[in-house]
């Protein structure tokens, strides 16, 4: 057996189709992965193959994918299995990939290495000063909409004057130039950049740059790109640029889960690739080792219908499993009860909490499941809601940590002049802001020198005082004689932030939870990466972080989330509620055919989520945005195979010939009958010092019994759980004494 059968052999675990894309190591390659056909696995082989065969070094691969935690997962994976040296692989995603590159030449565009990385909420800060400064009227235009055409054009490359070229008799187009190349300039003044200018300065960087883009091109001999059928126009050009050279770029995705294009992303990169790299190979992968083969034939048979598609069909050597359910409820109230009812019920047949997941289309489907689940002290987690990074005071002190980082920094040091309270005011600020655009300076650099300017007079000493306090804190972060979590005590100590809460926030101490929690977060973040924690690290990483990094699945409770967010996770038992057309697909996509293409591709996504079950859940009434509707079922169930489908509930089921009430519904839901009388519910019956049974959580005692409205919410210590907090209607409890 020569070396190379010997090395090929260690990969002999594989199936047949994930061998042959880990071996076909050479020139362009398309590697369609379907839904749970162990796409990671086949990067990390394929890395693990190219290192131990020889053809490069870990420093000379480029894995390229798109959140922190699936670029975590591939490095960790990849550590594990591609031997010594294995850790020098370059696994992140498109953004801190661009962010390392400008760290070390962004001095060739005007930045330096300390450059701040705006998150949304900056960019939505600094337009709204921008729209007041060009005296645009927010009713005309908001800075939302601003910065969401601003964000196009950059997805397509595309510059202020380039926008203003185009613009000719527009009017709002031509405020949409001014402010995009206001925004620009602001950004540069402040020595920062948005998420879309960390892909696009890079482009700049290489094109202008022949001796940059000749370095990256020679090092990186091998790139892979993960979902690739989410990348835009940009992503493409940076990829192009730096495969140039080797040729050798493989790219991993799946068309048929190409959802993003609200984003920017194109499916076209994806659909064209064999013409764009001439000469790629194009590898299949279509068994499914997730699903059950009546959820895998489900999905087949949703997505068939799309005409954008390079067309595969998905197969499974698992059990054919149970039937899709597709249940119909009266209500989105009942539509949420069948939920918490049914979680509920396999519990208390030995299922975990964390086996479940509730995917919507919108998140205000999430209201009224998150209230039954609540109801019924089922434990739960919104994916998707306030993030730790997004809290006030978490965003003042970070805002702290940036201006030291990068004293330039205009929009977080006006967050942060007057936080505590200096007297500095909005009015102060504008001042200075106004003088520091016109002199062409940061806003730091004015108040520094804040005396030397009249209209500033009367604010200066407080002005110049901040300044020192930033400066001072600068020097200290520059000296290197202090850690990052020392650091963070020094700007505490010198602010004092927590006496600040606890003057101003009734829930102050909450907030100081938060504060300490953050300090925790900067010592892991030590720990995990040594010599290497430095203060712009550290900042690199929050601001890169997205919701779903922060997505644990070891945690017992049932998650919550919208489709978007739940692309690459799996679930053993999934509902879908809001199966109605008008809800999903959405009404605004069912006119635009590319529009509904991308619906489509949503449903197939949510649809391989589920691993052993899927509820696909519809209601005859639904309440959204204040008006009730009665919809028609969702076009995508229809598109099932009815053999695979097993309907309960409350329903009238379609047929061929239309609509045709069945005999459950007859029973349960009468029109013309009369109604029945209300009857009082019965929660009153508990009372405190009762020894319930709940058939999850076992032998209980009610410890307290508050009447709200027509139920009552009870507050039982378990002796198993714990104490928890359930309504009374919702427990269904038996009372022991």
């Amino acid at each position: 057996m020569t070396d190379t059968e010997e090395i090929k052999a260690q990969f002999g675990k594989l199936n047949s189709k994930q061998q042959e894309a880990v071996f076909c190591t050479e020139g362009p390659v398309l590697i369609l992965a379907g839904a749970g056909s162990g796409k990671t696995t086949v990067l990390v082989n394929r890395i693990a193959y190219i290192i131990k065969s020889g053809l490069a070094e870990p420093w000379q691969i480029l894995a390229i994918t798109f959140t922190n935690k699936a670029a975590g997962e591939l490095k960790s994976r990849i550590e594990a299995v591609g031997g010594e040296g294995a850790d020098e692989v370059w696994a992140a995603t498109f953004h801190s990939t661009c962010a390392r590159i400008l760290r070390r030449y962004g001095d060739r565009l005007g930045y330096t290495s300390h450059f701040t990385i705006y998150d949304t909420d900056d960019s939505r800060r600094l337009m709204k000063e921008i729209l007041k400064q060009l005296n645009i009227d927010e009713k005309f235009l908001s800075h939302k909409a601003v910065l969401a055409e601003i964000s196009k054009y950059k997805d397509k490359m595309k510059t202020p004057a380039d926008v203003k070229t185009t613009a000719s008799y527009d009017s709002r187009l031509k405020y949409i130039a001014e402010a995009y190349e206001l925004y620009q300039q602001r950004l540069l003044t402040s020595d920062a950049m948005d998420f879309d200018d960390l892909i696009n300065n890079t482009i700049a960087l290489f094109e202008r740059n022949e001796d940059v883009l000749g370095y990256y091109q020679k090092r990186f001999k091998y790139i892979m790109v993960d979902e690739y059928q989410d990348t835009n126009k940009s992503q493409y050009r940076l990829v192009s640029l730096l495969s140039k050279k080797h040729n050798n770029l493989c790219v991993v995705g799946d068309d048929d889960q190409s959802i993003y294009r609200f984003r920017g992303a194109t499916i076209e990169n994806i659909l064209s690739f064999e013409n764009e790299f001439k000469g790629a190979s194009v590898i299949r992968l279509e068994q499914n080792y997730r699903s059950t083969g009546t959820i895998l034939d489900a999905a087949n048979g949703v997505i068939k219908n799309n005409l954008e598609r390079k067309g595969k069909t998905l197969w499974t050597e698992n059990p054919k499993g149970d039937k899709v359910t597709v249940h119909t409820a009266l209500s989105e109230r009942e539509e949420a009860l069948f939920i918490s009812k049914t979680i509920l019920d396999g519990v208390a047949q030995g299922r975990s909490f964390s086996d479940y997941a509730v995917l919507y289309r919108m998140n205000a489907q999430s209201n009224a499941i998150e209230q039954a689940l609540s109801r019924s002290g089922i434990p739960h987690r919104v994916i998707g809601g306030h993030r730790f990074y997004d809290r006030e005071e978490i965003k003042d002190m970070t805002a702290y940590l940036q201006v030291v980082n990068n004293p330039n920094d205009d929009v977080r040091l006006r967050r942060i002049i007057n936080r505590p309270k200096r007297s500095i005011g909005e009015t102060t600020m504008t001042k200075v802001v106004d003088i520091a655009a016109g002199v062409g300076e940061s806003a730091i650099s004015v108040c520094r020198h804040a005396s030397e300017y009249p209209t500033l007079s009367r604010a200066a000493a407080k002005l110049e005082d901040f300044a020192r306090l930033i400066d001072g804190l600068n020097e200290a972060a520059e000296s290197g004689d202090y850690s990052i979590a020392e650091l963070y005590n020094l700007i505490l100590e010198h602010t004092d932030y927590k006496n600040y809460l606890i003057a101003e926030k009734d829930d102050y101490e909450q907030r100081i939870e938060n504060i300490d929690e953050l300090s925790s977060n900067i010592i892991k973040f030590q720990e995990d990466y040594g010599d290497d924690a430095t203060l712009g690290a550290f900042l690199e990483e929050i601001s890169l972080m997205t919701d779903i990094d922060n997505y644990d699945g070891e945690t017992d409770s049932v998650v919550m989330m919208t489709l978007h967010s739940a692309k690459g996770l799996e679930f053993p038992i999934v509902f879908i509620p809001g199966m109605e057309d008008g809800v999903f697909p959405s009404t605004q996509t069912i006119i635009e055919a590319s529009e509904l293409n991308e619906e489509r591709r949503l449903a197939y996504v949510g649809i391989t989520r589920a691993k052993e079950k899927l509820y696909l859940l519809k209601t005859r009434e639904r309440m959204l945005f204040g008006s009730t509707t009665h919809n028609l079922e969702s076009r995508f169930i229809k598109e099932i195979p009815s053999e695979l489908v097993e309907r309960t509930g409350n329903e009238n089921v379609y047929t061929k010939r239309g609509f045709e009430t069945n005999a459950q519904t007859q029973r349960n839901f009468d029109p013309f009958a009369k109604k029945k009388p209300v009857t009082k519910p019965t929660s009153n019956n508990y009372a405190v010092g009762n020894t319930v049974f709940h058939k999850v959580f076992g032998t209980g005692m009610v410890i307290s019994a508050t009447p709200m409205g027509s139920d009552t919410m009870l507050e039982i210590a378990f002796d198993k759980v714990g104490t928890k907090t359930l309504m009374a209607n919702f427990a269904k409890m038996e009372i022991i004494k």
